[in-house]
């Protein structure tokens, strides 16, 4: 009898995670359509949106007109305010913090810099900022934290950072007990990388890669709406793929990563040695140097992502670069790709230069609602 007890009660919280995440993705919508789209029962739906409209969480818009004859639907849509996530990501000597709403639009923000060298010290400042957010917005259905390197997210454990100078700190276990929200720790740029694919509205059925050059350079596959991490949680570290053997060291201690050659760091050090005093973002001062320098950093990103088409085959690449606007730097990443790669693996993958930068604290609360609607099958 408990058995049985427990399937219904379970059959009807997984539909009430369809639903949100319906109402999510739609915005707008009718009891109608989101019996079909879900393919349930006019009666589950609702029941289901009964109850969130007793809670406040969604609003009835009114009736809409249709051609058929019958009973006119009636709009409904979610209340985006009632229901905030919060990413806070850890950066080398810096802390960034966003609170969003249901359907991820920014409500508040703040960044400021800190000693993150100590990991003590630090995971008990992200409890303090916590608690501040938690007081703050009481509608938080939890918060996600990010930090750079080797993150276990089952486990809550940091295996190694190279930019916070770290190594196997249990992150999770001083965190809980501070703070009484469902909590989330992820790498940042797996955090983005879910985000990316929500604001491309790609195929969630498909794979789609996400490489982020910052500080370093990190990317992660998104397989069916979720990060692949691989089995010691390293799947899209394509920053140290190497594609100078005589290269630059990098700061993984190996020579000729990606990273070394291609990162924000090594292009600002590669344009002083040319000029002193040149930096990418004054590229109208010396625009040959730059050009010639973010060429070149093209082609060699192109030929790493070749290797990124021919053995993960995704269905598109998102590049998400401080260079997008650049022409040289995207025409050179894509002949270079175009060379390396089989032609018909390369027509069929899509390369996707994001016009504005991904921020992965938006990614880390965007993984805090899709945690709140995943299925317990």
């Amino acid at each position: 009898m408990k058995t049985m007890g427990k399937g219904p009660a379970l059959l009807r919280l997984n539909n009430l995670k369809r639903v949100m995440t319906q109402l999510r993705q739609t915005r707008v919508t009718s009891r109608q359509d989101l019996a079909q789209a879900l393919t349930l029962s006019k009666n589950t739906v609702s029941l289901i949106v009964d109850d969130l409209l007793a809670q406040g969480l969604i609003n009835e818009l009114g009736p809409v007109s249709v051609a058929a004859a019958g009973r006119p639907k009636i709009e409904i849509s979610l209340r985006p305010e009632k229901l905030k996530s919060a990413g806070i990501m850890v950066e080398r000597q810096a802390i960034h913090w966003r609170v969003c709403d249901y359907f991820s639009q920014v409500i508040a923000e703040q960044t400021w810099r800190s000693e993150t060298s100590d990991p003590a010290l630090l995971l008990q400042e992200l409890v303090e900022c916590c608690q501040a957010l938690r007081a703050a917005h009481p509608e938080l259905i939890g918060i996600a934290i990010g930090f750079p390197g080797i993150v276990d997210p089952q486990r809550g454990w940091m295996h190694f950072s190279s930019h916070l100078g770290w190594q196997d700190v249990d992150l999770l276990t001083p965190l809980r007990r501070g703070i009484d929200l469902p909590l989330r720790i992820m790498n940042n740029v797996k955090a983005a990388a879910l985000l990316s694919v929500q604001q491309l509205a790609l195929d969630k059925s498909q794979s789609h890669f996400y490489l982020r050059i910052a500080e370093g350079i990190g990317g992660a596959l998104v397989q069916h709406g979720e990060v692949f991490t691989g089995s010691s949680w390293t799947a899209g570290e394509v920053g140290h793929l190497t594609v100078q053997p005589d290269g630059p060291r990098c700061s993984c201690g190996r020579l000729g990563c990606l990273e070394a050659l291609v990162s924000q760091p090594a292009i600002q050090q590669q344009l002083l040695r040319r000029k002193p005093g040149l930096r990418w973002q004054n590229r109208d001062s010396e625009p040959a140097i730059v050009d010639a320098v973010l060429s070149e950093a093209g082609a060699q990103l192109g030929s790493a992502l070749s290797q990124v088409m021919l053995l993960l085959n995704p269905a598109s690449i998102m590049i998400d670069a401080a260079w997008n606007a650049c022409p040289v730097f995207t025409r050179a990443v894509q002949q270079a790709a175009e060379a390396s790669t089989l032609a018909f693996t390369f027509t069929h993958t899509a390369l996707h230069f994001l016009p504005q930068r991904i921020d992965p604290a938006n990614g880390l609360a965007l993984a805090v609602i899709e945690q709140y609607e995943q299925r317990m099958d």
